[in-house]
């Protein structure tokens, strides 16, 4: 008898998407859940059968157990996939599903939950035999405590959420005057997104490597590991690039690595897919970091180098099939490396992003895959991860794979909100990511003062590719016949296009039949419009043709040039005002999120640069602090008030 015929995915996005492939790939029907925010959202479309299970905020829907479990009761489903994030690594919930007779996809609840917290899986890893870095993992938790044992383990270290991943509740304390500030903020961060606020120290080790042993067990007792993933290119202790092997592994490391993660499988007995994380160092020493109890961002790395599909396994091996390979079968070949792709504005301190897709277009290319759960006209909302997917490339070298995945990056067409995707090509195109040498640091060291941190410049083409664009659509506003005509053509017209807080002026000569001349600041560019749609604009620029995506819309226009898009304004018809000044008292938004605390009231003496209110959106927090010195003369927003982009906050004078 099949062990079940009917998966439901908890979960949404790209990794629901992936899992629906794999399970309808394999006969098996597919059942998506989703919130009021994801009513239209590509895992919905995919699924045979889609349930509501609550309003758009997480505790309401996808972190919603009993209506969860009441969806595959509807729907028959007789087992549950968590893909990663929200529930995946959830005791209570894989205990719920053997309590309502479901096959729960993953390790048993005995594991999840011992490697779920951080104190507890480093106290067991430690009586395995496994390295571990010195640091606290005791149930004492208040202050204290705390700053007796960050004294005794020595500066810097690391503050983790026990119960968390992902760099939410993680901070790096380099003094012990800061350590107070710290816990409260990783105390808050990992209660609002792991429902626990315990906290472990450990000694920081300055940049070592990040690498993880993918490990698979079966119901049998098997349990082998599949190579590894270094995830070191990191912001914020948040993976950005991901490749299989790892640049500077040897055969001897990687087998004491893989060894060392089947120490910390069998502790636990470990059934399904996990991946071991640990830190590497320059001397080739290493050190256990966390278990993750499921299948992991990165997964799709170690699909491409051992041609395997782990989501097939993981359902396998649920149906109490034995693993299909044994250790010495499994091969390792080529390279493969991966990107993240994230709705957030690295010139603005990487703050996530919420609006519309305006156009989608991944770029389709041998070797490449792309997994995402985007389509066109979709909304990106604050209440989930602002991950909007990812981009991985297989090569016979990793040079190879590197450049595959660099033109995949500049290919792919995203047009409607920020993204960081120009950051990803600067990373891929850095001699020391090329080199392979690189450590956890990477990024602050050499990004810093990275011009793709700051805010995008558009170059004269962009500036007079936009200028055309706005020019021709307003001459189609004209009967056909007259559509462009002046009866003063010789002279120029002068357009003020805007990005963000700053004006360009292009002048543009539109004369009949001949290409236009567009003057910008000291350049002259002619330029020919050979066909424009509403989606993609062929023309050519001093002699050269290309071919750009764009959408323009009441006087706002979204342009993709390789590797990124920009969005400009055309305010030529638009009154100059005074922008406002830096040290303003007015606090707006930055996006949208809820409101999680308010530090000050009304009346209040405030101090420029100090903590005013805390907004949460995309599982992190942000804090929102006073540009000037004053008082505060108006509080508009209260704990729990969810907020819009730039919507104004409070006021100090």
């Amino acid at each position: 008898m099949p062990g079940f015929t009917k998966i439901l995915i908890a979960n949404r996005g790209e990794i629901a998407c992936r899992i629906q492939r794999t399970a309808q790939a394999l006969g098996y029907r597919t059942v998506a859940v989703f919130s009021d925010a994801d009513a239209d959202a590509l895992h919905v479309q995919m699924a045979d059968e889609a349930v509501n299970i609550g309003p758009a905020p997480v505790q309401q829907s996808y972190l919603n157990i009993p209506a969860i479990i009441e969806a595959a009761r509807r729907t028959g489903a007789d087992a549950i996939h968590p893909g990663y994030g929200f529930l995946s690594e959830n005791a209570g919930f894989a205990l719920a599903c053997q309590q309502a007779n479901i096959t729960f996809i993953g390790p048993s609840p005995d594991a999840i939950e011992l490697m779920g917290s951080k104190r507890l899986s480093k106290l067991a890893m430690i009586k395995a035999g496994v390295p571990c870095i010195s640091g606290y993992q005791g149930a004492a938790q208040d202050d204290a405590t705390l700053s007796r044992e960050a004294e005794r383990i020595g500066y810097p270290l690391m503050i983790k959420a026990s119960a968390g991943g992902g760099g939410r509740g993680m901070r790096l304390v380099h003094d012990a005057s800061d350590l107070l500030e710290q816990l409260r903020t990783a105390r808050s961060e990992a209660l609002h997104g792991f429902g626990s606020d315990e906290l472990i120290l450990e000694q920081a080790l300055i940049e070592p490597r990040h690498v993880e042993v993918q490990v698979f067990g079966d119901q049998h007792g098997h349990l082998i590991y599949l190579g590894e993933r270094d995830c070191s290119i990191q912001r914020r202790h948040q993976k950005i690039i991901e490749e299989a092997p790892c640049p500077v592994m040897t055969a001897e490391l990687r087998q004491a690595m893989g060894e060392a993660a089947l120490k910390a499988g069998r502790a636990v007995n470990y059934v399904g897919a996990g991946t071991v994380e640990f830190l590497l160092d320059a001397r080739g020493q290493f050190y256990f970091l966390e278990m993750n109890t499921r299948l992991q961002v990165e997964h799709p790395v170690t699909e491409l180098i051992t041609g395997l599909d782990l989501v097939a396994w993981q359902l396998h091996v649920a149906e109490g099939l034995p693993l299909p390979l044994r250790q010495d079968q499994v091969q390792l070949n080529g390279h493969a490396i991966e990107v993240r792709l994230y709705a957030e504005d690295p010139a603005q301190g990487f703050l996530p992003q919420t609006g519309r897709i305006g156009a989608w277009e991944p770029a389709s290319q041998n070797g490449v895959r792309i997994d995402h759960g985007l389509i066109e006209g979709q909304y990106i909302s604050p209440f989930y991860d602002p991950m909007l997917g990812k981009l991985i490339a297989h090569g016979a070298t990793r040079e190879e794979a590197r450049r595959k995945l660099l033109r995949a990056v500049q290919d792919s067409v995203l047009l409607g909100v920020q993204s960081n995707q120009r950051l990803l090509a600067s990373l891929l195109e850095h001699p020391q990511f090329i080199s392979g040498k690189f450590s956890t640091g990477f990024i602050p060291t050499h990004f810093a003062e990275h011009p793709c941190l700051h805010a995008h410049i558009p170059s004269a083409e962009e500036l007079a590719i936009a200028t055309a664009l706005f020019y021709q659509a307003s001459a189609q506003h004209h009967a056909a016949p007259l559509a462009g005509w002046r009866n003063n053509a010789s002279v120029p017209l002068h357009y003020r296009i805007g990005v963000e807080d700053q004006d360009w002026t292009v002048e543009l000569n539109a004369l009949p039949g001949e290409p236009y001349r567009l003057q910008v600041d000291d350049r002259m560019l002619a330029l020919k419009l050979i066909h424009c749609d509403g989606h993609h604009a062929t023309l050519e620029i001093n002699g050269i043709r290309q071919r750009h995506a764009y959408r323009l819309d009441a006087g706002q226009l979204w342009l993709f040039t390789r590797p990124g898009s920009l969005r400009l304004v055309d305010r030529t018809q638009v009154a100059v005002t005074s922008q406002a000044s830096v040290s303003s008292g007015t606090l707006k938004a930055p996006m949208d999120g809820a409101i999680v605390d308010v530090l000050v009231s009304e009346g209040s003496t405030v101090s420029k640069g100090q903590l005013l209110v805390v907004l949460e959106a995309m599982k992190m927090e942000h804090p929102l602090k006073s540009g000037i010195d004053g008082v505060l003369k108006r509080l508009q927003v209260r704990v729990g008030d969810q907020v819009k982009n730039r919507q104004i906050l409070l006021e100090v004078e």
